[in-house]
């Protein structure tokens, strides 16, 4: 599995939706309401075999409220 993290910007008044859709479909690890420039930042495990982009596009992107992303792979823990 491949960790990444997904800052999310949503639109005005819409962060608590889009929290609440994306703990529906069980994407994640960890989900947060964050300060600055984005809402939320999302912990998630992508398969290997799975290309991250794609998977976000299908399973994140087409959530209603969500204004733009910004993904952090990674690549060791220590």
């Amino acid at each position: 599995m491949r960790c990444v993290f997904v800052n999310v910007r949503c639109k005005p008044g819409r962060s608590y939706k889009v929290a609440e859709e994306i703990a529906l479909r069980e994407l994640h690890s960890e989900l947060y309401s964050i300060s600055g420039p984005f809402d939320l930042l999302l912990k998630l495990y992508i398969p290997e075999a799975e290309d991250v982009g794609k998977f976000i596009n299908e399973n994140l992107l087409d959530i209603d409220g969500i204004e733009r992303t910004e993904t952090t792979l990674t690549f060791k823990a220590f």
